[in-house]
């Protein structure tokens, strides 16, 4: 029978999560698949193991106080740990977050009485403005502990002494794969490098957003040029010193719609209410559940919960406006089509472009048609066709050299984001594409493809 103990706090109960079996998600002939809920723990993250470990070891060597302060740059898991650890402690939080993390993130901070500035997500990480370089300034102007979660070692350690040999004991060591999305990558690369030490044929897997650079730099070697991605508590911009890639024997990326359709299933069909970031890890694991095959197991980490995200991908409004569902019943507007299509970035000609040059950039980007512009920035004023072009240059009337100008069609198929998907598919309907323009910029081209790969797509695929 368990004790009244006065000398612990909420500190004292973090770790020891539950692996729990996926059952409606996984099909027969796949490997077994056991979700370590990370999200039980007090702060409700997989953070906690990191933070408290190094604060605590921080407090011993005096490099913190009571009464001191905490900088921080998070995206609200990390925050939300440091926030609970300071509210215990006695000790001030200062947290900087990209303006893409959801309210109750920020207003989850603000709780437990730290201080939040919220600082731009689209700007390169060494920009003044990101919010690691904003963290460090304030460090620097109120003298506290900057605990740098992508750059500081204890990261990999934390999880090296207390995750990894937790998930030793709790599978027996009888695990043939562990997945994990990548942030700071402490989870992968110290539980990691534990479970490969006890058994060096284990498959470990990274997880990466679409959109993040540790794929490439995983693949390639080299720092891919990053994009916005909606997914939070995952990925980055720039490579860390939390991370060791030499633990991983595979990286794999996964995109957003796929990050939140497979949250939605663990919620709906396995009761594990659990964030964005690991429908990301789960969507992998299953992967590698269907490759390794029947009789083998699949460990991987659910980062953090759901309630973070209510107002976002938990919300099917959001979904719909963000391009990740079909608006029930069938209906839907042209936007909702671009927001869910592929490589949806609009390639142009502009007007005096030469012929050849033209066809070259078809040829790279493999599209068939591009608006002519009437300059850069321009607005459009015509349409090039790839079939337009080979039958001027095969009869003679363009030369390889010659303005591309003669050979653009007018724009015809136009409709405003807004349309109904009723209207596009009238358009489609006489052999034309679909070209979306907002106001004077071409939002997107629709093809009969790209409608019918939408309707066809629900929350359950």
């Amino acid at each position: 029978m368990a004790t009244m103990d006065p000398n612990k706090t909420i500190l004292d109960f973090f770790g020891h999560t539950p692996l729990v079996r996926l059952r409606r998600m996984v099909a027969p002939g796949m490997a077994d698949v056991y979700c370590k809920c990370e999200y039980l723990n007090p702060s409700g993250s997989v953070k906690d193991r990191f933070v408290f470990y190094t604060l605590d070891q921080a407090m011993e060597r005096g490099e913190i106080v009571p009464g001191g302060t905490i900088v921080e740059n998070t995206s609200g898991n990390t925050g939300a740990a440091v926030a609970l650890w300071g509210a215990v402690r006695g000790v001030r939080c200062i947290f900087t977050i990209p303006d893409k993390m959801s309210d109750e993130k920020i207003n989850t901070l603000k709780a437990m009485g730290a201080e939040v500035v919220v600082c731009p997500t689209a700007v390169p990480a060494d920009s003044p403005q990101s919010y690691y370089e904003t963290a460090k300034r304030l460090a620097a102007e109120t003298g506290g502990y900057y605990l740098n979660q992508y750059h500081n070692k204890a990261n990999i350690e934390a999880h090296y002494r207390k995750t990894g040999p937790e998930i030793w004991e709790q599978t027996g060591g009888k695990l043939d794969a562990f997945v994990a999305g990548m942030g700071t990558g402490g989870t992968m690369s110290g539980a990691g490098r534990y479970l490969k030490e006890k058994k060096s044929d284990l498959l470990c897997v990274g997880v990466d957003p679409v959109g993040s650079v540790f794929h490439g730099l995983f693949h390639t070697g080299e720092l891919t040029t990053p994009h916005v991605y909606k997914v939070e508590g995952i990925g980055e911009d720039m490579a860390c010193g939390a991370l060791d890639l030499t633990v991983m024997d595979d990286v794999r990326q996964v995109g957003d719609k796929e990050s939140f359709l497979a949250a939605r299933r663990l919620a709906r069909e396995e009761g594990l209410f659990a964030g964005g970031a690991s429908g990301t890890a789960v969507h992998a694991a299953l992967q590698v559940a269907k490759e390794l095959g029947e009789g083998k197991i699949v460990v991987v980490v659910l980062t953090d919960g759901g309630k973070s995200y209510i107002s976002k991908f938990y919300n099917d409004e959001w979904m719909v406006d963000n391009g990740f569902m079909p608006r029930g019943g069938g209906a839907g507007i042209a936007r909702d089509v671009l927001g869910g299509k592929r490589g949806n970035k609009v390639y142009s000609a502009v007007k005096g472009q030469a012929v050849c040059n033209v066809v070259a950039e078809m040829k790279e980007r493999r599209v068939s048609q591009m608006p002519l512009l009437e300059s850069e920035d321009g607005k459009p004023v015509g349409m090039v066709h790839e079939m337009d072009l080979m039958e001027a240059l095969l009869g003679g009337a363009l030369r390889p050299t010659d303005p591309v100008d003669s050979a653009a069609k007018p724009l015809e198929g136009v409709v405003s984001p807004q349309a109904p998907l009723v209207e596009v598919q009238r358009v489609l309907g006489q052999g034309l594409a679909a070209v979306v323009l907002e106001g004077e910029r071409v939002a997107g081209i629709l093809t009969k493809i790209d409608l019918l790969d939408y309707i066809s797509q629900s929350d359950d695929s």
